[in-house]
């Protein structure tokens, strides 16, 4: 079975790349000439690889037949990106990516969104990343007669090799800086942190049973189903990094006020994954040691 992949030198796309890799899939990636590879050296002469800017679109799937796109690149807004940039990756990007599978006949359609508090409407709008995120959702509900489309709801992923601009990996590197202070909110809102490996776990399980799949949109939550407040959280991995190395940095919680629209409570299901067999393996002890021990290796390299 061939995948095609979109994001593979981000943070999940590296992992879901190793485990499709040695699970015996084909895989083709699409990247741009500039993308940094560092994730994924080790694996680029295992693959076959397109650079999107300069092949086009078109040309994987012209090359050679492609069962399954699994779509994880995603532009998140957060160095500054123009709401064009945004917009662009998010939306155009993905749709032209859609239409092309569809046309070419490809199987199913795997697209990573970031899990939303549906009930509160105005969440949706608090920045145009969310906003490009869910209006895709909608271009694959009308395509879903089309081609089988799988949409996949990421609580807050964690992990070894993350980009330093995630809440996770910015938190451990301003403790391992022993910075001064932290300012924090305070820190009640729940959420609900999932380890990298359980989220890739997911995906495996659900291209196990792509071939019992409707042509119809189906959609998961991915979740650990143990939400934790935020201050908890983050006092857990304080006393991590702690047991690495003594640090005095102050905790201010309360120092930031909450976002607007800022939900507090997680609503999410993952009864549907449990169903099929898949279980979150990896502890919230356990993949925060993880986390900082691969940022540390990161670092040391």
């Amino acid at each position: 079975m061939t995948v095609l992949l979109t994001g593979a030198t981000g943070f999940l796309g590296s992992h879901l790349l190793k485990r499709l890799v040695d699970k015996g899939y084909n895989v083709v990636i699409l990247k741009r000439s500039f993308s940094n590879t560092w994730r994924i050296n080790s694996y680029l002469g295992k693959i076959k690889s397109y650079d999107i800017d300069i092949t086009g679109i078109e040309k994987p799937f012209e090359e050679q037949k492609i069962d399954i796109v699994i779509h994880t690149a995603t532009n998140y807004g957060r160095k500054k990106e123009s709401v064009l940039d945004v917009v662009e990756t998010n939306l155009i990007f993905s749709l032209k990516l859609l239409e092309t599978a569809s046309f070419f006949n490809t199987d199913t359609f795997f697209n990573t969104d970031t899990f939303f508090n549906t009930d509160t409407l105005l969440y949706k709008y608090l920045n145009h990343y969310s906003l490009s995120k869910k209006q895709f959702v909608e271009w694959l509900k009308f395509f879903s007669d089309k081609i089988k489309v799988v949409n996949l709801k990421i609580e807050h992923m964690y992990g070894p090799q993350d980009d330093d601009t995630k809440f996770v990996s910015w938190l451990i590197s301003q403790l391992l800086q022993n910075v001064e202070n932290i300012d924090l909110t305070a820190g009640e809102q729940k959420r609900d942190f999932i380890y990298i490996d359980d989220v890739v776990d997911a995906y495996m399980l659900l291209l196990d049973h792509v071939i019992n799949f409707k042509n119809t949109f189906q959609e998961y939550d991915i979740g650990s189903g143990k939400p934790i407040k935020l201050k908890e959280f983050v006092i857990n991995v304080y006393k991590e990094v702690m047991k690495i190395k003594k640090i005095d940095t102050k905790l201010k919680f309360g120092a930031l006020p909450y976002r607007e629209g800022e939900f507090m409570e997680i609503d999410e299901n993952i009864e549907p994954l449990l169903s099929l067999g898949w279980l979150p393996k990896t502890s919230l002890e356990e993949g925060i040691k993880k986390t900082i021990e691969g940022f540390l290796n990161v670092e040391a390299n």
